[in-house]
């Protein structure tokens, strides 16, 4: 390849940089190497969704069952809801790092999304990010994983888990409470560990779960969709 053929597909070029431009024309077509890249993004965020859909599932099947089995009988022990909120807790770090590799799929998707298609459709807004070629040719020559642990499992709590360990701790509250023969703190000792010491312990960790989830943080993860971004105009 000559110097002239080289800078015919120099990025830093201007008639090659804006690579939205003429997106809806024939050369920019469902045949173009752009949308079969594109649609190969799309499938592989489309696999590690599905991937966290099914640690999501189970997490559900495994405390229902339990919620079932606990209240099925006075005889049956409460601590089985606390081996439960573990079990949760494995699925939920399991859930976080999976969410972790499939933030790095959809950040392309969404480079793609803000920077091509949107300004292929309305290039009167301009681009997203003007260096997104280059972030988006670093990240195929050497992908990384961007958010860290602790914001996925942020993530995850606010999607479900924390709905989860409320819906057990609170069921493990009446259980101690209402279905004992004998008074709290008693009712809620585990063999020789103490009501209190097991109370206390339930209360931390659900507390610790929740400022997590909800503390103030710069989020890293690409366009997450949060609550306070739902219905509101750009």
């Amino acid at each position: 390849m000559d110097r002239e053929s080289t800078k015919d597909v120099d990025p830093t070029d201007a008639d090659h940089r804006e690579i939205g431009r003429g997106l809806l024309e024939e050369e920019m077509g469902p045949s173009s190497s752009l949308a079969h890249l594109y649609r190969g993004e799309i499938h592989r965020m489309k696999f590690w969704r599905e991937r966290l859909d099914q640690t999501t599932y189970w997490a559900i099947v495994i405390m229902s069952a339990i919620l079932t089995w606990t209240f099925s009988s006075r005889n049956n022990p409460h601590y089985i809801l606390l081996l439960g909120t573990a079990a949760l807790t494995a699925f939920l770090v399991i859930e976080a790092r999976r969410f972790r590799g499939y933030d790095i799929w959809r950040g392309r998707v969404r480079t793609l999304q803000k920077n091509v298609f949107a300004y292929g459709l309305d290039p009167s807004a301009g681009l997203e990010d003007t260096n997104w070629r280059e972030k988006l040719s670093r990240d195929y020559r050497q992908p990384v994983i961007k958010i860290s642990f602790e914001e996925a499992i942020a993530h995850r709590l606010r999607r479900i888990y924390l709905v989860l360990f409320s819906i057990t701790l609170s069921a493990w509250v009446i259980r101690i409470a209402a279905f004992s023969t004998r008074p709290w703190p008693e009712s809620a000792a585990v063999g020789s560990i103490p009501g209190l010491a097991v109370t206390a312990a339930v209360v931390a960790f659900y507390l610790l779960a929740v400022f997590i989830a909800m503390r103030n943080r710069t989020w890293k993860s690409e366009d997450e969709l949060r609550t306070e971004a739902v219905g509101q105009d750009r």
